[in-house]
């Protein structure tokens, strides 16, 4: 029997660093005290979701993942608490730029640096003007409460990504995340859609899965987003074990056992039963393979 506590969190950001960086701690210590083991904040907590808008002035508050002070804060908050912390930030590395997460260990050991996959563009989430697209791979990490899988917001959003960090040996998926209405459209509700495709990737995977997402409406000029919160654990079926509403600061727990999941997945066969050799078409884009084989006629 091997048990971990697993706690999502939500809040909103003020567009103080100073302020939003303090608030981000103080929700971590509530998870804590609570219980939670694995606490798991937003995208980007440290401020606005500053990719509503291309203003040259955001690169300026990149750092380096060896002198970020938001990583070191969380870090040393994480070896305080005893806890595992994923911590989201805006990297730079040379003369490029990255959206990161550095998971930090029970004993404040930065185990892992993740570089977002895949990199959306589009009105309000225009990351493509700020992000390169990560270049780590996929990445299980080892940590004292179980090996994590971490992927940031888009990458949520493909079933690949998720496999391939069950198959790297990931036991807890998380999915940092900052989503909400849509400018260009205010009526485009994706909330419902959002979760359900991380409830599959649990219940394919049999593994929990975790996603934190903010609150509140934050403007840049003429764009405005309303962040849905609705954060929440699922369990390795696809239930929903514990979660948030959509407007509230908040903090949403749940434990789990990580030997009990495990051996339900070897016992179900998904990984048994799988036949790599017959998902060539994943290695193209198009589905057309440039080495013999084609779509069925």
């Amino acid at each position: 029997m091997r048990t971990v506590t697993l706690a999502v969190t939500q809040k909103s950001c003020s567009g103080n660093r100073a302020q939003d960086l303090d608030d981000a701690e103080a929700i971590v210590r509530e998870a804590a005290a609570a219980g939670g083991q694995v606490i798991l904040l937003q995208e980007l907590f440290a401020g606005h979701y500053f990719c509503q808008e291309e203003n040259p002035a955001h690169f300026n508050e990149a750092e380096e993942a060896s002198a970020s002070t938001v990583v070191a804060r969380f870090a040393a908050l994480a070896r305080e608490l005893g806890v595992v912390l994923p911590i989201s930030y805006f990297e730079r590395a040379g003369r490029a730029f990255f959206n990161s997460v550095a998971v930090a260990d029970a004993d404040g050991t930065i185990r892992s640096n993740y570089r977002k996959s895949h990199i959306p563009d589009g009105p309000g989430y225009e990351e493509k003007y700020y992000f390169s697209p990560g270049d780590t791979g996929f990445v299980a990490t080892e940590t004292a409460f179980g090996t994590l899988g971490v992927g940031i917001c888009w990458d949520q959003w493909f079933p690949e990504a998720a496999r391939a960090m069950t198959l790297l040996g990931a036991e807890i998926l998380c999915y940092p995340t900052a989503i909400g209405s849509e400018p260009q459209d205010p009526t485009l509700e994706s909330s419902g859609h959002w979760r359900r495709t991380m409830q599959g990737h649990a219940a394919a995977n049999m593994v929990p899965v975790m996603a934190s997402n903010r609150v509140g409406t934050e403007v840049f000029g003429s764009s405005s987003i309303t962040f849905y919160g609705t954060s929440f654990i699922a369990g390795q079926t696809g239930e929903i074990l514990a979660d948030a509403d959509r407007t509230s600061t908040a903090v949403a727990i749940s434990t789990v056992d990580l030997d009990a999941i495990e051996e339900q997945r070897r016992a179900f066969g998904f990984f048994r039963d799988r036949r790599p050799e017959l998902y060539r078409p994943l290695l193209t884009m198009d589905g057309v393979s440039r080495r013999g084989w084609q779509r069925g006629r």
